[in-house]
């Protein structure tokens, strides 16, 4: 049954693409942009940009004004207690990292840093860096064949000695949900922070992070359908007040002299420097667009597009998927083939889908993969760009054995 996307034309690109015989699916790399989001870009630009926090001119308290709005949008988006638990970061890399600098004076050698087998490298390096840095054990989960962390051996690891617990909520190369409520709940067990890597779950599905109940709980705009540049950080209250300040200069300063200094408290504390202003207004209008859909409906498209990629996938002869998808994308190699050289035979038929380790090169050794071809989904997506993929997979592999 054809699946048909009623959110296509929201997204200029889709149609752009299209007059240059191009189908995209490597949405879990970076997404297509609504034409809310560029209207509310062209908006701010043409109608005068300024800095924030610091000018008492009109412009200034305007820029501040909807900054903070967008604030309060992604506060609610999350169902966060209070916006001044939301902080700004260039990206959810930079956010990773301001947390593995914020959090190091709490650790000493021979603590525990516990992270999954399944990790992106940007929830990998700030944690592998810091155990370095400060003689701490890094931990690392098991997963099952299906490509979730494994319980049982994540109840043995998970210890006296854990004081962090770092994991994706949704793996960007399986396509699995992590078992996160048993998970926290072990490290909660333990008095160890938790941190939720929520780059790919956040794009699919509405999350309550008091339900979630984690301590930091980290997202970038890109794949949200927002603009490059931005990152959010959802910390939980007291735990925000253990973070050290890491970034100087700006207005996260509170007074200054030649010698010593104090400083704001989150969030301003820690958005030192001009801050990724049209990024951030951005991503509230790509979220007001958002919240203007019906959810349910999203996730069912989502839900039926996926089904049908998994069945196109396992009915070729030689595919193989890696873990067992639940929602998103599906990562895959075919027997007797190179990833690399599959990819480029996709490319020149026009579909974009992407090929390699996808930042989780430990995982691919883990695997005995040289790499591997992931396609990945988004709400615009729909049942012509599956026929365009399996047409061009069909046509290269006929080249290629």
């Amino acid at each position: 049954m054809f699946q048909a996307s009623p959110w296509r034309t929201d997204f200029p690109a889709i149609a752009a693409l299209a007059r240059q015989q191009q189908t995209y699916l490597d949405n879990a790399a970076t997404t297509q942009k609504p034409q809310a989001l560029i209207d509310a870009l062209g908006h701010y630009y043409s109608h005068g940009a300024a800095n924030v926090h610091r000018a008492q001119h009109l412009p200034g308290a305007l820029a501040t004004q909807a900054f903070e709005a967008c604030r309060e949008k992604v506060a609610g988006w999350l169902n966060a207690p209070s916006p001044n638990q939301i902080l700004f970061s260039h990206g959810a890399t930079s956010a990773l990292n301001l947390l593995a600098y914020g959090l190091e004076p709490l650790f000493q050698a021979g603590d525990q840093l516990a992270i999954s087998a399944l990790e992106h490298h940007a929830n990998l390096l700030p944690w592998q860096q810091l155990a370095k840095r400060r003689g701490l054990e890094l931990v690392v989960l098991p997963i099952t064949a299906a490509g979730v962390v494994d319980l049982d051996q994540a109840r043995e690891l998970i210890g006296p000695r854990t004081r962090l617990l770092a994991v994706s909520q949704l793996s960007n190369v399986f396509g699995t949900e992590q078992p996160l409520p048993a998970l926290l709940a072990l490290a909660r067990a333990q008095g160890a922070l938790t941190v939720v890597d929520g780059a790919q779950g956040v794009v699919h599905g509405r999350h309550d992070v008091q339900a979630l109940g984690c301590d930091f709980y980290v997202f970038s705009g890109h794949k949200l359908y927002g603009p490059e540049g931005v990152g959010v950080i959802y910390g939980r209250g007291e735990a925000l007040g253990q973070l050290s300040h890491w970034q100087f200069g700006g207005e996260m300063v509170h007074q200054a002299s030649y010698h010593s200094a104090n400083f704001h408290p989150a969030p301003l504390g820690f958005e030192a420097g001009t801050p990724p202003i049209g990024a951030v207004l951005g991503l509230g209008a790509t979220l007001d667009y958002l919240g203007g859909l019906a959810a349910d409906a999203v996730a069912a498209h989502e839900s039926a597009l996926h089904a049908q990629l998994l069945r196109g996938l396992r009915d070729r002869e030689g595919v193989v998927l890696l873990g067992e998808p639940q929602r998103a994308l599906a990562s895959f190699n075919v027997q007797g083939v190179h990833p690399a050289d599959l990819a480029h035979l996709l490319s020149e038929q026009g579909v974009a889908v992407r090929a390699g380790h996808h930042c989780a090169m430990p995982l691919m050794n883990h695997l005995g993969q040289p790499g591997a071809i992931r396609v990945s989904l988004a709400l615009y997506n729909d049942s012509s760009d599956l026929q365009r993929l399996f047409e061009a997979l069909d046509g290269a592999l006929a080249l290629l054995r």
